[in-house]
């Protein structure tokens, strides 16, 4: 994965309904609509084939059964929407209680065997820093082993089954004080191997979702925590050259949270990006997520989306459509 000298940014959305909440549980509502996820991925795309990522989780856990398939849990059958030069940005959780690192690897293997042909990113755990989450992966033992030998162990195999537009990496959220050497000790743990191997870092940030930023302070905050996790998180862990992915990004609506703020959100925080791309070596932005949980309902997990539950669009969704023309990457040729 590279940095486009123009500073475009590969887009990409969430597609699915459910979403993770902040006490180990899930959000969720009505079930996802498969042609109404399709009419609306078209037209963020905007232009067919241009290049626009698809994200989709699916993870090993003590039930996973090896020998596969391995459906994705969210969105259900994912590779139906990688379609029209859109591909999967799939992330490959890691849930083990027992700690089976051997297991999870060949877990990889078999995802790069069944869904290789049409993804471009395999993201190797989610979110391994958060500790207090049992949806997310550092509440599980031997993360960091796993994440180490995850990722030298799809990267090899992904080249070996021919797949060399597979970009493999991982993804934290962000990194301060004692945590912002979370990385670096990946880096220290794994060696010179592991940082070969990996060919982007990807970052979950939502500011201003849980503690509240100024509108007029959100673009140099934006800025300010990008050039943070590039200077002080990445470079020091000898990563200062690798593609800097925002894996997941959004605000959701409700009470006190208007749609229409929600839009300038959307645009302040990707035009910022956009205008730092070059600078801070920002390859894309992925927005989470397409549509509300359930948009009766007032939990702050719930409204995420970018168009209601029922996909009638918010103000942020033709928000985002028009930036993705503007700063999306154009179709080859």
């Amino acid at each position: 994965m590279t940095v486009t000298a123009s500073g475009k940014l590969l887009f990409g959305v969430y597609p699915g309904g459910v979403a993770g909440d902040d006490a180990g549980g899930l959000a969720s509502g009505p079930p996802d609509d498969p042609d109404r996820i399709t009419a609306a991925l078209d037209r963020l795309q905007g232009t067919p084939g241009r290049p626009f990522l698809v994200r989709a989780y699916t993870g090993f856990d003590g039930t996973t059964r090896l020998g596969g398939p391995h459906r994705t849990a969210a969105p259900a059958d994912a590779a139906r929407y990688a379609v029209r030069g859109r591909r999967l940005d799939l992330v490959a959780q890691y849930r083990s209680p027992s700690g089976d690192v051997d297991g999870y690897c060949a877990f990889l293997r078999e995802l790069i065997d069944q869904y290789g042909d049409v993804t471009d990113m395999l993201q190797v755990t989610e979110e391994p820093n958060d500790t207090s989450n049992p949806i997310l992966d550092g509440c599980y033992p031997r993360v960091r082993e796993a994440i180490v030998r995850g990722v030298t162990t799809a990267k090899a195999y992904a080249r070996e089954r021919g797949h060399t537009h597979l970009c493999v990496g991982f993804n934290t959220t962000p990194l301060f004080g004692p945590g912002a050497a979370f990385i670096a000790d990946l880096a220290e743990e794994g060696g010179p191997g592991f940082v070969a191997a990996l060919d982007y870092v990807g970052l979950d940030f939502f500011p201003d979702v849980f503690r509240p930023i100024a509108a007029a302070e959100l673009p140099s905050g934006v800025a300010g925590l990008l050039r943070h996790h590039r200077e002080a998180v990445m470079e020091p862990a000898g990563m200062g050259l690798l593609p800097l992915h925002i894996t997941e990004h959004g605000w959701p609506t409700g009470p006190e949270r208007p749609p229409r703020r929600q839009a300038e959100v959307v645009e302040t925080v990707i035009g910022t990006i956009a205008e730092h791309a070059a600078e801070l070596g920002l390859s894309g932005y992925t927005h989470f997520s397409l549509r509300d949980a359930d948009s009766g309902r007032d939990g702050l997990f719930h409204r995420f989306g970018l168009m209601t539950d029922d996909y009638t669009p918010k103000p942020a969704f033709e928000t985002m459509r028009r930036l993705i023309d503007r700063w999306g990457i154009r179709p080859a040729g």
